[in-house]
């Protein structure tokens, strides 16, 4: 699996974590809101504010998210979003999408988890052209038979599907994806979540103990970042090394 969305792990944490997530939806909402405060106008704020109503962020946070791009709220810095990246020859790529207020912070805290993961930090667009953003569509296959949604995507002009875990997995382009997901709608399918990701062209096989729980645990370090929204990476090990892996790491964390 190629991607790592932050924000949807995050949705299914405990209570202690909350604020974590309300802040990803307000940089996201703040971010989307930049082109038109209006959701009425704006598409884009329209799906984060859903999106973010779903997660049970509270109106206020959804007001003042909205109010830093529209200018109403002065006091308020900018979201930026930032690109951050990471590859060597013998490894897998990987791309750290984040979105903040604060660009020193976050290059700080990337940098350091990339130090402390023992690699060093590319610069933008050093590796990013090993993916294609693409948008991802996913719905519950708990919900949904896997070969009814396979024959609407055939209607559509969707790239690809695929099934993995109670995932299903729709890939469209830039052009195409609003006419997909409007077809999917109109059928009356429920939409778990549509982000525009990187997808990578191409995987590199993890077999080795080290380098998978080295890869993880860089992985992880980026999810515990409140700038990080999401993690994109083409590395690919076997769901036994997996589990082996996170077994591993959580018998050696450390808890207060």
């Amino acid at each position: 699996m190629w991607r790592w969305p932050v924000v949807a792990k995050r949705r299914d944490a405990v209570n202690a974590v909350k604020w974590k997530i309300f802040a990803i939806h307000a940089k996201l909402i703040s971010l989307a809101a930049q082109s038109w405060g209006d959701p009425d106008m704006n598409p884009t704020l329209a799906m984060e504010i859903e999106k973010a109503k779903k997660a049970w962020v509270p109106n206020d946070n959804i007001d003042r998210a909205i109010k830093k791009w529209t200018g109403e709220d002065k006091d308020a810095a900018q979201i930026q979003e930032i690109i951050y990246e990471w590859y060597a020859s013998w490894w897998p790529a990987i791309v750290v999408q984040v979105l903040t207020d604060n660009k020193n912070r976050a290059a700080s805290s990337i940098r350091h988890i990339f130090s402390k993961a023992g690699w060093n930090m590319w610069e933008s667009w050093a590796v990013a052209w090993m993916f294609k953003r693409k948008w991802v569509i996913v719905i519950d296959s708990d919900i949904h038979d896997y070969d009814s949604i396979e024959a609407l995507v055939m209607e559509t002009d969707a790239e690809d599907i695929t099934h993995e875990w109670r995932e299903i997995t729709i890939l469209a382009s830039l052009e195409d994806f609003v006419w997909v997901e409007k077809f999917l709608r109109e059928k009356n399918i429920e939409i778990h979540s549509s982000e525009l990701e990187f997808v990578p062209d191409n995987t590199v096989e993890i077999t080795d103990f080290d380098k998978a729980l080295k890869y993880k645990t860089l992985i992880n370090g980026f999810e515990e970042d409140e700038d990080v929204q999401s993690v994109f990476g083409n590395g690919k090990m076997s769901d036994e090394l997996d589990e082996e892996v996170e077994a591993f790491i959580e018998k050696n964390t450390f808890r207060t």
